[in-house]
Parts: C-alpha cells; sequence; structure tokens
C-alpha cells in the first residue's frame, strides 16, 4: 500500500512541473511590442483572425513549459506539488467519507452546471456579442480570450484524462486509481470553469465586484466537484490550478493594452466606433520627405 502511494505522490508532482509553470511561466513569454514602420503602421491582426494560430501557440507553451522552469518557481512547484502528493495519498479515505453524506449530492449537481461546457461557451459568447453590439473592446476581447483560454483548458484535460486514467469516486473496487480507464484526474469542469474565470478577472481587474465572482464562481464549483462525488480532492486542486494557470497565459500574452480603461470609456467607444479611413500628414524636414499617411482600421 505505502510503495503505491508512494507512485501516486510522484505522478501528481510530475504532472504539476506541466501544469503549474504553465500559470507562470506567462510573466517571461509576454511579447514585447514590435515597432511600426513610418509612414504607415502595419495593422495589426485582430484577436479574432489570430484565434486558431493563438491556440495552437498556447498548446506549445503549454507543453514545452518544463523547459522553461527557473529557481524561482520552487516557491510555487514545491507546496502545490507537496499539497497533491498528499491529497492523492488520501483521497480515497476522503472519497469515502464524504459518500456517507447525500443531502449535498443535489446542490452540488445544480452548482456544477457552472462548469459545464454549454454554460462557459455562452458566457464567452455573450461577452463577444455584446461588445461587438456595444462597440465595448473589453467586452469583446473578453469573449475572444476566455472562448480561447477554454479551448485550452478542453485540450489539455483531456490528454491528461487520457494519461493518467484514474477512476472516479462511484468507479467501485478500482475508485481512485490511476491507468485503469478512468476520467477522473484532473477534474474537467474546474480546469475549465477556471481558466474563464481567470481572464474575465483579470479583464475586469480595477471591479472587485467581477472578481469576487468569478473566482466565487470557480471555487464553488470546484468544491460542488467533490461534494457531488464527480472527483477527488486531488483533481480539483489540480484542475484548478491548471485552469487558473491557463487564463492567465492566455490573457498575459494575447491581452490587448487598448482595452484597459486608462482612458474614458466615451473615448474607447468613439474610437471603435470610427471605420471611416483616418488621413493624416506626414512631415520628415531633415529626411526632406514630405506626404500623407492613410490608416484605415476595419
Amino acid at each position: 500500500m505505502s510503495s503505491n502511494r508512494g507512485s501516486k505522490s510522484f505522478l501528481g508532482i510530475s504532472l504539476l512541473v506541466v501544469i503549474f509553470i504553465a500559470a507562470f511561466s506567462a510573466q517571461a513569454q509576454t511579447p514585447s511590442p514590435t515597432p511600426t514602420p513610418a509612414p504607415v503602421a502595419s495593422p495589426t491582426p485582430t484577436l479574432e483572425h489570430e484565434f486558431f494560430k493563438n491556440i495552437l501557440r498556447d498548446q506549445k507553451a503549454i507543453w514545452t513549459s518544463p523547459a522553461h522552469l527557473h529557481g524561482p518557481d520552487a516557491k510555487w512547484l514545491v507546496p502545490l506539488g507537496i499539497a497533491t502528493g498528499a491529497l492523492i495519498a488520501t483521497d480515497r479515505e476522503t472519497g469515502d467519507a464524504i459518500a456517507d453524506f447525500h443531502d449535498q449530492l443535489e446542490p452540488s449537481r445544480i452548482i456544477s452546471y457552472a462548469g459545464a461546457a454549454y454554460t462557459l461557451g455562452a458566457v464567452s459568447g455573450t461577452f463577444y456579442l455584446v461588445g461587438r453590439a456595444e462597440h465595448n473592446d473589453r467586452a469583446r476581447e473578453t469573449g475572444i480570450l476566455s472562448a480561447e483560454a477554454f479551448v485550452n483548458s478542453l485540450i489539455v484535460e483531456n490528454a491528461l484524462k487520457g494519461i493518467t486514467q484514474r477512476a472516479r469516486p462511484t468507479a467501485g473496487k478500482e475508485r481512485s486509481k490511476f491507468f485503469v480507464g478512468g476520467t477522473s484526474f484532473p477534474s474537467g469542469h474546474s480546469t475549465q470553469v477556471w481558466s474563464v474565470a481567470t481572464v474575465i478577472a483579470n479583464e475586469y481587474h480595477d471591479h472587485v465586484g467581477v472578481q469576487i465572482a468569478a473566482y466565487g464562481i470557480a471555487g464553488a464549483v470546484s468544491v460542488a466537484r467533490f461534494t457531488g462525488r464527480y472527483h477527488y480532492l486531488s483533481d480539483v486542486l489540480v484542475g484548478s490550478a491548471l485552469g487558473y494557470g491557463i487564463g492567465r497565459y492566455v490573457y498575459r500574452t494575447h491581452h490587448r493594452k487598448k482595452v484597459d480603461s486608462g482612458g474614458s470609456e466615451d473615448e474607447e467607444e468613439s474610437e471603435d466606433r470610427s471605420r471611416w479611413p483616418v488621413i493624416m500628414p506626414h512631415y520628415n524636414r531633415h529626411a526632406r520627405d514630405y506626404g500623407v499617411a492613410l490608416a484605415w482600421s476595419f
């Protein structure tokens, strides 16, 4: 039994190398602005246009993140690794203990709907459509980036489920075991809801109420996945960390600074509403260069 638990702990710690570095490698991988040539700046591709390309780039960054480990990452990896190993070692006991209670099953099932794929897809779609209709760059970007984080989370968590094949708490004799054809590790709902919630909370970093609501719903869904006997505590912890990391990486890598509320919202909206060509004079006395620059955003 002790050797079995030890192997499980090693598995959890190994997986966290992939998971957690994806959360914090974003700080080192945030792209630097590229200078634009004069007289006419090259148009920056829209997030819609780059959506699928960005997902491919995100996947490469996530799966190659262990190659970018640095000493300071230990302050996150070590505690999370120890916590995950401890939870894996006690998952069967805690899972069996919660099975003695039944009153929380129905509320847990209802709360879990907030982390379902169709719910999160609707949230992203609503942000995007409202942003387009109201000419609100922030809402529009929130919809795009939350959808991108959601797709990334689906790919990564399903890959890890296929690798670990852990049995769910209701699987009978094989419950909590790895490599038996299960789909328990990590928690998909936790991964998905945290990825979307993290993007929303970062986009609306100046609205404490939005941050509390986003993270509060994500936390409630994660807890419900355990109390509803869908997953073990380690499944939920790793899924939540994974989702948070993906959401944080997507936001820090693809966020467009122009949507920040540094100026008034009226200025942002009026800029977005301007779809006509802009003609600007160009003059450089030293180079004896005179002309006209034409810019058109669409």
